[in-house]
């Protein structure tokens, strides 16, 4: 019996149940996401991917040379800009993408998805092989810490993580962590009301106020 987390059919339904009524919002969110604060992190000519794409949004609107997205999902496909490479494949295994080719592996609420720790592990080991020497690995997600009964909210939640957990992996896959921020943004966009653009905008500059309103984990991790 297959898990849902690795059912292309499930994943579409779940997805489509969940985001497709704020798409447009989700996007625009992303768009100041990226120019507001990934930017920093993502040069015009680095090779990216986006790992557990989903909908595309972070890819569809970052600035870099070459664009990969990786998804069980067959939707995220046709929701990808024409520039960016698809890869439909389970992160856990092997990845289409050749070694120490990528200049960052950007990923957001993904590994909680993922049906084991094992699952994990072997993904961060993939990242490293396909990252060039400073690489970075850019991951957020909830943080379980601070979510406590709410992180399971969501049927296709497996593996809770912390900052601090996620930390341990990637220094064990001997990556060196440079920033692990416990609270980044607040936890999710489902059911929470939309914000004005400049709300998000100063939001991202005001890191004094992340401890009283964020949720989500953000770490940068860089291959040696």
């Amino acid at each position: 019996m297959k898990r849902l987390s690795s059912d292309p059919v499930e994943l579409q339904k779940i997805y489509q149940a969940r985001f497709d009524d704020r798409a447009a919002y989700r996007n625009n969110l992303w768009k100041i996401l990226t120019s507001v604060y990934f930017s920093r992190y993502i040069s015009a000519q680095d090779a990216v991917l986006d790992l557990g794409c989903g909908y595309g949004q972070f890819i569809n609107n970052i600035r870099c040379g070459k664009k990969y997205a990786m998804d069980l999902n067959p939707r995220s496909r046709s929701l990808l800009n024409a520039d960016v490479r698809f890869l439909e494949q389970d992160c856990s295994e092997t990845w289409d993408i050749p070694g120490n080719s990528l200049d960052v592996v950007f990923t957001s609420n993904f590994f909680e998805h993922l049906p084991t720790k094992e699952a994990l592990s072997q993904t961060m080991e993939e990242a490293y092989r396909c990252l060039r020497p400073s690489g970075k690995l850019i991951a957020m997600g909830p943080n379980i810490k601070y979510l406590t009964g709410t992180y399971w909210d969501f049927f296709d939640h497996y593996t809770p993580l912390t900052e601090l957990s996620l930390k341990e992996l990637l220094e064990m896959r001997n990556f060196g962590v440079s920033h692990a921020i416990g609270r980044f943004l607040p936890y999710t966009m489902v059911n929470a009301p939309p914000y004005p653009d400049w709300v998000i905008s100063l939001y991202l500059r005001l890191t004094f106020i992340w401890p009283f309103f964020g949720k989500q984990f953000l770490l940068i991790a860089t291959k040696p």
